[in-house]
């Protein structure tokens, strides 16, 4: 239970990342396409926050070297491929379905919930295994 309360508070600090992120590009961007950049640009900071606080907190992965850890990195960022593809698929629903950016938030926000529950499994049996020795 404890692991679980812990990988929730992370999942909402990775959230607010995300999210925080994609709130900035589109105030600040005034280009083609801010909602799809935003999606992009908060998903790569959620990445990132999310690795850093996974790898400590919840599975405490200690890499051999630069390269070893950026092998996991890449690994988890793997992972992260179909979750990924389950927010994105919430948030644009959201996008599509209520055309305001605080449902596309909300869908976003419901996407990453199911997208990290999975994740969790995926990472702990395929990226921070512990190996026998």
């Amino acid at each position: 239970m404890r692991i679980a309360l812990i990988y929730t508070i992370l999942a909402v600090i990775a959230t607010i990342a995300n999210i925080g992120a994609q709130d900035l590009v589109t105030r600040f961007y005034q280009g083609p396409l801010p909602v799809i950049l935003s999606v992009f640009v908060g998903t790569g900071a959620g990445l990132v926050v999310k690795y850093l606080l996974d790898k400590r907190y919840i599975f405490a992965f200690q890499s051999k070297s630069l390269s070893h850890d950026s092998q996991v990195f890449f690994l988890y960022s793997i992972m992260g491929v179909v979750t990924t593809l389950v927010f994105w698929g919430f948030e644009f629903s959201f996008h599509l379905l209520f055309e305001t950016k605080e449902m596309r938030y909300l869908g976003g926000i419901l996407g990453l919930a199911v997208g990290y529950l999975t994740k969790y499994h995926l990472d702990k049996r395929y990226v921070f295994r512990t190996e026998a020795t």
